[in-house]
């Protein structure tokens, strides 16, 4: 098994095309019909693919990843889950969830719906509420773009409606779309076909929402998603997919062929990819030790995570070593004393626990506790006779 690893980038510069500058050599490059669109793998934090993918467009519905990570973060952080109550400003042309003023809510079945239907005036709902207007809703948008590292994006309306200064770019969505599948919630709602809901008023009302993602049926390793259209936009997706330990985000903007370009790109970052096992060398590895029958201690690194590679040889991950500067004896043989983060391009990618090779015992002293007492204060006797 290789020691030396590298993270899978493939690359192509022609025709205008200007993708990762690392070519994978195991899979041919798809042809991707989007104006801008980028690959992106969490497991490296790189960009595979990406044409113009750092061209600020608009992004229609995928505004909503977005809009429910808001809501969903409001969610989790009462102690009670929020039930909003649906009044006349929240209605919106387009999509919907069809809510009525009067209707009240759950927040994770409104954030569910909207996700399921692209519902804008879910979106106006959740915005409304979170931020307590539509302009307080935009600042915490764009506050939270700006939290995450969104350099190139700006967000005007709840929904992704068309509006001056409402914006992203390709590799933007990607970094978002990984933002919120880190919460467990997001995933939990957004990988769902169809939802449920079951209004609080009026009790009788239920009503199932399916999921507009057509990947989640159509491709076996989708797990989520959020899809998007305007006549300004055109078609616009979002997708993640998981396969064998690996991650891959896919984001098309003006795309006619959407669907068949998400599934080619995860086709060709899978062939690309692999996960392997770490078998970094640590021999050697050792602490001081204070008050032990040895100066030091020898130390043990546990089982190594394993590492996306693209199966060439190249540079190792990066090694942080969070160990204590000296350890005190007494230590047993196999007690816990630190840890090694790995970092592939400056992405966590696992750690290892590191413990005690050895057992090393309290070295008794010489002489006895009286013997240093009275030595102190001779010491000091002395000192102050001088």
């Amino acid at each position: 098994m290789k020691k030396l690893l590298k993270t899978a980038v493939c690359g192509l510069i022609a025709l205008g095309v200007a993708v990762s500058s690392m070519l994978c050599a195991s899979a041919d490059v798809p042809t991707v019909s989007a104006y801008a669109y980028a690959l992106y793998c969490v497991n490296t934090g790189e960009f595979m693919l990406s044409q113009n993918g750092d061209v600020r467009l608009p992004m229609a519905s995928t505004t909503k990843i977005m809009t429910a990570i808001l809501g969903i973060e409001m969610l989790q952080a009462d102690d009670e889950e929020t039930v909003v109550t649906v009044t006349e400003d929240m209605y919106a042309e387009g999509s919907s969830m069809y809510l009525g003023a009067g209707e009240k809510i759950l927040m994770s079945d409104l954030v569910g719906g909207m996700l399921m239907v692209s519902g804008n005036d879910a979106a106006n709902a959740i915005a409304l509420t979170v931020g307590g207007s539509f302009e307080g809703f935009q600042n915490l948008m764009n506050q939270k773009a700006r939290d995450i590292g969104l350099e190139n994006t700006s967000f005007v309306t709840p929904s992704g409606l068309d509006a001056e200064g409402h914006y992203t770019t390709a590799e933007d969505l990607a970094k978002l779309m990984e933002y919120c599948m880190e919460n467990s919630l997001f995933r939990e709602i957004d990988c769902n076909r169809s939802i449920t809901v079951n209004f609080i008023e009026p009790s009788d009302k239920s009503q199932t929402y399916y999921n507009e993602n057509k990947l989640l049926r159509e491709y076996e390793y989708c797990i989520a998603g959020k899809t998007g259209y305007t006549q300004k936009a055109g078609r616009t997706l979002v997708s993640c997919a998981e396969k064998d330990g690996i991650r891959l985000i896919a984001v098309t903007l003006n795309d006619g062929d959407d669907w068949n370009d998400h599934k080619n790109m995860f086709d060709y970052g899978f062939e690309c990819l692999s996960l392997e096992q770490l078998e970094m060398d640590f021999d050697g590895l050792s602490v001081p030790v204070v008050g032990g029958t040895a100066d030091t201690l020898n130390l043990d690194v546990g089982e190594q995570p394993s590492v996306c590679v693209d199966g060439d040889e190249g540079e190792e991950p990066e090694v942080v070593y969070k160990l204590p500067e000296f350890v005190y004896a007494p230590i047993r043989e196999g007690e816990k004393v630190g840890i090694i983060e790995y970092y592939k391009n400056g992405v966590y990618s696992g750690q290892s626990d590191v413990t005690a090779a050895e057992t090393v015992e309290y070295r008794q002293a010489e002489t006895s506790f009286v013997d240093n007492v009275l030595s102190f204060f001779k010491r000091v006797f002395f000192k102050f006779r001088k």
